[in-house]
């Protein structure tokens, strides 16, 4: 399992845009997928973005399709999650988590960074 520790989140008004990142420790991660997950208020957890190990395949939810990147730096076990255009549905919690090779059964979870959109 990795370790992993988020950052950047905090608030923003509608229509900005935020980068939020995952630092990973205690792996091979060049070999995990990883991937970003929400949670706002009163919601179940959602996946919002994920990324393969080998081939990068990505894949986003629906409602963020066109706004959010997700992107990794393997030198730096990191991966990034830009979001751009965002609205006040976009507010929750923000964590990274990452699984061996594919985007399935994921068992390492960073604790989150708060993502508030708000005017």
């Amino acid at each position: 399992q990795l370790q992993l520790v988020e950052s950047g989140g905090g608030l923003v008004q509608p229509g900005g845009s935020l980068t939020l990142s995952c630092s990973a420790s205690g792996g091979t991660f060049w070999r995990y997928a990883v991937a970003w997950f929400r949670q706002a208020p009163g919601k179940e957890r959602e996946g919002v973005a994920c990324m393969s190990s080998v081939g990068l395949r990505t894949n986003f939810l629906e409602s963020v399709k066109g706004r959010f990147t997700i992107f990794r730096d393997n030198a730096k076990n990191a991966v990034y999650l830009q979001m751009n255009s965002l609205q006040p549905e976009d507010t929750a919690l923000y964590s990274c988590a990452a699984a061996w090779d594919v985007c399935s059964n994921f068992d390492s979870w960073g604790r989150g960074t708060q993502v508030t959109v708000s005017s």
